[in-house]
Order: C-alpha cells, then sequence, then structure tokens
C-alpha cells in the first residue's frame, strides 16, 4: 500500500497531535465549543449524548451543560460487551459516575436507559467529507448503524482542529458523521 497511509498511522498521527496541546489549549478549545452551541435547534426534550473523555480527548461537558440549560436531557455511553451497541443512560451534571469495563466513566446501572437523538461522537481524527477514525473497536459505528434502524440520530463528531486530516480511508461499514465541531470551524455534512 505504498503512498496511502492505513488507518493505523492517521490516528497515530493525529493522537500524537492532539496529545501535545496543553491543557490550557484544550480547556479553551472545549469552552469555544460550548459557547458556540450545536449548529442547530435543540427541541426541549431532545436526549444528547455525550462521552467521558479519556486520554486527550476533548471534553464535551462544557457543551453538555450548555445544552441542558437549553432544554436537552444528557446521557451518557457505557460500554456492555465488545462487538455490541453502547448502551446510553440518562446524566446530568451532578450525577456521580462510576467506572465502566473498561475503565471509562459511565452512569450507574440503575440510571435509565435513553435513545439520543444527537450523539456527540469522541474521534481520533477527520476528514473533510465527515469520516472519522476512531480508536478502532467499532463502537460508535457499530451503534450508530444500530440505533440508526430505529430512529433519525444526529452525530456530531468534536474534536480539536489539530485532529483534521485530508481523507480516511473510509470502510463500507464506517459510518459517517454529520457535524464535527472544532475550536475553530463547524463543519457539516450533510448535504
Amino acid at each position: 500500500m505504498s503512498g496511502s497511509s492505513s488507518k493505523a498511522e492517521l490516528r497515530a498521527i493525529a493522537l500524537a497531535k492532539r496529545d501535545a496541546l496543553s491543557d490550557e489549549q484544550r480547556a479553551a478549545a472545549a469552552e469555544a465549543i460550548a459557547r458556540r452551541g450545536l449548529p442547530f435547534e435543540i427541541a426541549s426534550g431532545m436526549i444528547v449524548s455525550g462521552y467521558s473523555p479519556i486520554r486527550s480527548e476533548i471534553d464535551p461537558a462544557p457543551l453538555m451543560r450548555r445544552l441542558a440549560e437549553q432544554g436537552a436531557k444528557l446521557a451518557l455511553p457505557a460500554v456492555l460487551a465488545r462487538g455490541k451497541s453502547l448502551a446510553f443512560r440518562a446524566w446530568s451534571p451532578d450525577d456521580r459516575l462510576m467506572l465502566g469495563p473498561l475503565g471509562i466513566l459511565e452512569p450507574s446501572p440503575a440510571a435509565a436507559e435513553a435513545v439520543p437523538d444527537i450523539m456527540l461522537v469522541p474521534l481520533a481524527a477527520f476528514d473533510p467529507l465527515g469520516h472519522r477514525i476512531g480508536y478502532g473497536a467499532g463502537h460508535y459505528d457499530y451503534t450508530l448503524a444500530h440505533l440508526r434502524k430505529m430512529k433519525a440520530i444526529t452525530a456530531v463528531g468534536i474534536g480539536f482542529s489539530a485532529q483534521q486530516i485530508k481523507a480516511v480511508p473510509a470502510l463500507p461499514h464506517d459510518v459517517a458523521l454529520d457535524y464535527v465541531l472544532t475550536e475553530k470551524k463547524v463543519f457539516d455534512f450533510r448535504s
């Protein structure tokens, strides 16, 4: 495969750029995204799923708090098993989280299950067509494909502008995002 990089190589390069950002840059980017909000109307009672940031991911909490103020109901994913759809559990910013099986913070199993209308999606890298590179487990691709059989879900990738790459080698099972929000720009891929 000369001349084109593999997803693994592209992931490594983008994550190295993301890791190089300072705590101040990360916090400022999260606040910039929260200030701008989502590029579409939030209807009261809409369910927005976020995520608990791992490694050097951008923190969606400031944006989620803003969306809650606009009337959204919040949820966070829970990993049930590899190769299975993520479950989403109701969450509000004051709820305590517990460590899930993959060491990621998630709501208690006692929290009500929810199917999001809008899914905030973490990413390792993204391209100008709305393709993302995740971490290779396929959780989000699988979950979006599965849940979209039930209802329309708007997938909004969140990342730093440093994570943009020229092109993601997309596979048929990869699910394209509807939007990507960075601290600098809103990408709209729906057209």
